[in-house]
């Protein structure tokens, strides 16, 4: 099942270092399938707070492969360069197979509930 690595960023002290980090996330991304869906651009909090830089959003093909980026030697090496200079909340997650419905949730939760 496909996966995301998504962030929520609060601040980021832009300078030569989220530069540097720019200029070669795409590259770690390449041997794990991943891809950028959203990567700040126009949004709209609909609900709740949300940061004012808005959202990055990196899709993967699976959640193995998600980990395996986050924690490769290729990304390790450059993540310090983004946390020195920006705060954001981030967090990877499992997506649902093709023809999901909300209500399958029920038998996860409450199995009597799914009818």
């Amino acid at each position: 099942m496909t996966a995301y690595a998504l962030a929520q960023v609060h601040a980021v002290d832009f300078g030569p270092d989220v530069v540097a980090y720019l200029r070669r996330i795409d590259a770690t991304l390449d041997a794990f399938g991943g891809r950028f869906l959203v990567h700040g651009g126009a949004f709209e909090t609909l609900e709740g707070r949300w940061g004012e830089l808005g959202l990055i959003l990196i899709e993967f093909p699976d959640y193995g492969r998600a980990r395996a980026w986050h924690d490769s030697p290729a990304y390790q090496d450059i993540v310090e360069l983004r946390t020195r200079h920006m705060t954001a909340d981030v967090i990877l997650a499992e997506g649902v197979p093709p023809g999901y419905r909300a209500e399958q949730s029920l038998a996860e939760t409450d199995p009597d509930a799914a009818g």
